[in-house]
């Protein structure tokens, strides 16, 4: 069966983007699944990076997009939102805020709000980070499926028990764990249905975070519930 729109450009984008459904790609391997010569799978991939419907893992290799994920979700609007809600908490906090959700076997900022001075944990919003490292990854695994999660524990800075007790409280921390110097307190983000679908987070150097204070996890708290709200609607 042929395949072909009859638009070439597009054919070539849409082969692109299928041979990534299956995980990562260096350009070489995406080249020679796709049958486009190197130059031109490069071109696109760059341009589709550019879009956000093609993003690069910590290994350089292609993968999809936050965007493919934030346009399959009915409540993509709720997006938005996010970054007016990360502005609000990191005016609450004086930290850096993020919004991080679940992408394959990492996690991408879909949101992310930096304070005008002091020290800062600087993350790029469509930033790829790991999920074996962080409370926002902690967050994201803690309401996963058993069988996912024991996968996800494997070689992570965090334990089964560390995920039982950001279940417990609501809400959970790290300190050190995906950089030194950096930590991070994050609470789960619900759809209508109850299910765990991002991480709200605030972060930076270890001296004012690695001791969560009451104003914090309220800030932090609250703002989740913000966002909550945002996704209902």
């Amino acid at each position: 069966m042929d395949n072909s729109s009859g638009v070439g450009v597009v054919d070539k984008v849409v082969s692109l983007i299928d041979c990534l459904v299956s995980g990562p790609l260096s350009l070489q391997e995406l080249s020679q699944v796709s049958g486009l010569p190197r130059p031109t799978a490069h071109r696109l991939a760059l341009a589709l990076e550019h879009h956000r419907l093609v993003a690069r893992n910590d290994r350089g290799q292609f993968i999809l997009g936050p965007q493919l994920a934030e346009w399959s979700t009915p409540q993509a609007t709720w997006v938005s939102a996010a970054a007016t809600i990360a502005r609000e908490l990191r005016d609450a906090t004086g930290a850096s805020a993020q919004v991080y959700r679940k992408v394959g076997d990492e996690r991408v900022c879909i949101a992310a709000s930096e304070p005008t001075r002091g020290l800062r944990d600087t993350v790029p919003v469509g930033a790829l980070l790991t999920m074996k490292a962080g409370s926002a990854a902690q967050v994201l695994t803690a309401w996963t499926e058993p069988e996912e999660q024991r996968e996800a524990l494997d070689k992570a800075a965090f334990s089964s028990e560390d995920l039982m007790q950001v279940r417990k409280r609501g809400w959970a921390a790290s300190v050190a764990q995906r950089e030194p110097g950096v930590a991070s307190l994050s609470a789960p983000v619900r759809d209508a249905a109850g299910i765990v679908i991002a991480a709200i987070s605030i972060s930076g150097p270890v001296d004012p975070l690695a001791k969560a204070t009451k104003a914090q996890i309220t800030a932090l708290l609250a703002a989740a519930n913000q966002l909550e709200a945002a996704i209902a609607n």
